[in-house]
């Protein structure tokens, strides 16, 4: 079972990533948190497999914790997905050197998602 951490501050967005995360019909354990700084310790607490993670949350944001995490060599290699509405050249550059695996914009598109998702986890 994949241990799945979903880190978005909209329930509703946690949802939805969760909802077509399930269509890939992968027995999971989602672990929710609603900024960087709750899944920073979620992270370290339990066995996460992936992570889904929004870039715009209050305190710890999503590209801070990218980085805090990627700076973490325990972590180094744990597929994140960037999932945000940020969609500027700038922001994907920065998340891609910060060590992004796979970045998705807002709104999600479905089979975008999913293609990605597959990847990320047929490397794994």
């Amino acid at each position: 079972m994949k241990h799945v951490l979903v880190v978005d501050d909209s329930r509703i967005m946690r949802n939805i990533v969760k909802d077509t995360f399930g269509l890939l019909k992968m027995p999971c354990n989602y672990i929710e948190a609603s900024n960087g700084d709750d899944a920073l310790n979620l992270l370290l607490a339990h066995p996460i497999d992936i992570v889904l993670l929004d870039w715009n949350m209050p305190g710890l944001s999503g590209i801070e914790f990218l980085k805090t995490v990627r700076a973490m060599d325990q972590y180094k290699t744990i597929p994140i997905i960037m999932i945000t509405s940020e969609s500027g050249r700038l922001s994907v550059v920065e998340a891609i050197q910060a060590g992004v695996t796979a970045y998705i914009t807002k709104p999600i598109d479905e089979k975008i998602f999913l293609e990605k998702l597959s990847k990320v986890l047929k490397t794994r």
